[in-house]
């Protein structure tokens, strides 16, 4: 693949970006495996998954996720949602994490060698040139063969290798179960060791 034994690798993870592309795609993702995958490739520094939380619900269908990669070696970066209601009256939720994942992305790139990033999302096009310009190689994950693309094609050229998801399931994709995800919790494994 695109990775040297002797570099020091960061993982970035947009949770949301990630599920989506995951889920347009039936992708079940194993978090587990996908931490080893890359621990595997090179001396693997940090796991980092950005995701905003509902912040006064009781429970969150995240919240079983977010627990079990806190406690398996991922670094979690997480902030409350916003309510608010737009111009029509509608109750929205508000919740970006762009600008965590680019602090923390710049933060890292002078301790880094490669940085994965786990988006699509064409706004850290610019992110991406600025830790290249520090030396550092970006491989990007998503998906071009969803309908529409969850990349965007100004990220993926700027990227210096692009992994597409749906190639990956060998890799850290969770066997089929028949189309159903268990309790509506898509795209992750909570398996310990």
């Amino acid at each position: 693949m695109y990775f040297h034994p002797n570099e020091k690798l960061a993982l970035f993870i947009d949770g949301s970006n990630l599920f989506a592309t995951a889920k347009a795609l039936n992708f079940d993702i194993d978090y587990k495996r996908l931490r080893g995958f890359f621990a595997e490739k090179g001396l693997l520094l940090r796991a980092n998954y950005y995701t905003a939380l509902l912040e006064d619900q009781e429970y969150s269908p995240l919240r079983p996720l977010v627990d079990w990669l806190d406690y398996n070696g991922y670094t979690l970066v997480t902030k409350p949602t916003k309510e608010f209601t737009d111009s029509r009256g509608e109750k929205k939720i508000k919740g970006n994490m762009d600008m965590e994942l680019a602090i923390d992305m710049m933060g890292m790139a002078d301790h880094v060698d490669h940085m994965v990033l786990f988006s699509g999302d064409g706004d850290f096009r610019r992110l991406v040139e600025a830790v290249q310009r520090k030396g550092v190689r970006v491989t990007v994950v998503s998906s071009t063969k969803t309908s529409p693309p969850m990349i965007a094609d100004e990220l993926r050229r700027q990227a210096d290798n692009f992994i597409e998801l749906s190639s990956m399931n060998d890799e850290f994709g969770r066997p089929s179960n028949g189309g159903q995800n268990q309790g509506g919790h898509h795209a992750y494994n909570t398996d310990t060791e």
